[in-house]
């Protein structure tokens, strides 16, 4: 397994760290790798985009294109 060292850290920053792990019943390195591996797992904003355009994508090819809600809305006040 690889290891990293971080240097620069803010005392208060350690602080907040090592309250959070407290509160978990972690040691510090065990929530700073839980952080880690967390963060590693998430999307970065354009995979996100990427995604969500793909997913975007597959329900106007299912359910075509959808109209516009607010002016629907319009619509429906302005005949009351």
């Amino acid at each position: 397994m690889r290891q990293i060292l971080v240097r620069g850290l803010d005392e208060e920053t350690v602080e907040r760290l090592k309250q959070r792990a407290r509160s978990r019943g972690r040691s510090l390195q065990q929530e700073i790798k839980a952080i880690l591996e967390r963060e590693a797992r998430m999307f970065t904003p354009d995979e996100a985009y990427e995604i969500s355009g793909r997913w975007l994508d597959e329900l106007r090819r299912r359910y075509g294109e959808f109209s516009d809600t607010a002016q629907l809305i319009r619509e429906d006040r302005d005949i009351r």
